[in-house]
């Protein structure tokens, strides 16, 4: 992939009958987009067009047999599968969500195999992708099985960034999830994201607390006190910035995180409610800690509105955007980070 002038961007096409393929379609009508990276869709060309019809838009679509006949400047798709699939948009379809998985199956499998650069994963419907091959609670806990390490849940715009501890978790297995060796593992992985993949040489990070008030000394809940507290101490021995625990109910009406490069939450609502209330139609899920870039758009599959060409491709396009920048920023950490005495023997002044 080093010889390519532009981010080789793997797309997976998502739930076919909500909003996916139309908001890449949306989002690559504007040709100024392949100024950024050569996009790759794993679908189906036919269906691709058709559903382009179907939505009166007037993106390029072209169709490759293979990811090595791709052509920049031009919305690539490969057919990952051949035969027609019914669409009948806003409906649940166990049928038609087993082409979601085969198009995030082939497009992770490119990613493994360096053959694209980064992935934008399209939403897709948690239910009626469900089968033998994928039983998870989101694309997060899938790609942490298929790529090399510990994937966290980041949610992300350019003013705010909100990680999680634990995140597709039912509400009353949330403490049970909370070790010490947990939050000390979510908080490190936090704080290489953002060196590496933000460029942000010295992050602050802020955690809220877990119970309301922090547990106001133990009168509602002692976890804060001895699980949290604690391991933060010993994070910041370790040489982190990380301050908390903040009670939650205030910390972003206050508007305390714009003093922190990245806000961590207990669990799923504690910080995705007040992300998506702050930044929804702008944010991005970024899949953190793993070996290879993932970003996804903050919202779903949005069938009440899939097919009425409706949709808004904002997030999608900034799930784009942030593959792109994550890529180049990593690509830049790797190269600061080489082995000087390998750099130097490069440039021939190896005196051995």
């Amino acid at each position: 992939m080093s010889e390519s002038k532009k981010v080789i961007l793997g797309i997976s096409v998502g739930e076919l009958n909500g909003i996916g393929a139309e908001v890449i379609l949306k989002t690559f009508q504007d040709t100024r987009m392949f100024d950024f990276c050569t996009p790759v869709v794993f679908a189906n060309g036919k269906l691709m067009n058709f559903i382009k019809k179907q939505l009166r838009l007037k993106t390029s679509v072209y169709q490759v047999a293979s990811l090595d006949k791709i052509e920049e400047g031009k919305l690539n798709v490969i057919n990952v599968w051949e035969e027609a699939v019914k669409i009948e948009f806003g409906t649940e379809s166990n049928e038609v969500g087993a082409y979601a998985f085969k198009s995030l199956k082939a497009a992770t499998e490119a990613l493994k195999e360096n053959k694209i650069d980064a992935l934008v994963t399209a939403p897709i419907h948690k239910a009626t992708i469900q089968s033998e091959e994928f039983k998870f609670p989101g694309h997060t806990d899938y790609l942490n099985q298929e790529l090399e390490g510990d994937s966290l849940m980041f949610m992300v715009t350019d003013e705010l960034k909100v990680g999680l501890f634990t995140d597709h978790v039912a509400l009353p297995e949330v403490v049970k999830h909370l070790t010490p060796g947990l939050i000390s593992q979510k908080i490190n992985t936090i704080n290489q994201s953002l060196i590496k993949d933000f460029g942000i040489s010295k992050p602050k990070i802020a955690v809220l607390g877990i119970n309301p008030h922090t547990g106001d000394n133990g009168v509602i809940g002692k976890e804060d006190d001895e699980i949290l507290r604690p391991t933060l101490q010993k994070l910041k021995e370790a040489g982190k910035l990380v301050f908390g625990p903040y009670a939650a109910d205030s910390f972003f009406g206050s508007e305390s995180y714009k003093q922190f490069d990245a806000v961590v939450a207990t669990y799923h609502d504690q910080g995705l409610i007040p992300f998506k209330t702050l930044s929804f139609g702008k944010g991005v899920n970024y899949t953190a800690g793993l070996s290879h870039v993932r970003t996804s758009p903050d919202h779903g599959t949005a069938f009440e509105i899939a097919g009425k060409g409706e949709a808004n491709h904002e997030s999608f396009r900034e799930a784009v955007y942030a593959a792109i920048e994550i890529y180049n920023h990593r690509d830049t950490y790797q190269k600061l980070t080489e082995n000087p005495l390998k750099s130097v023997k490069k440039k021939g002044f190896d005196r051995s």
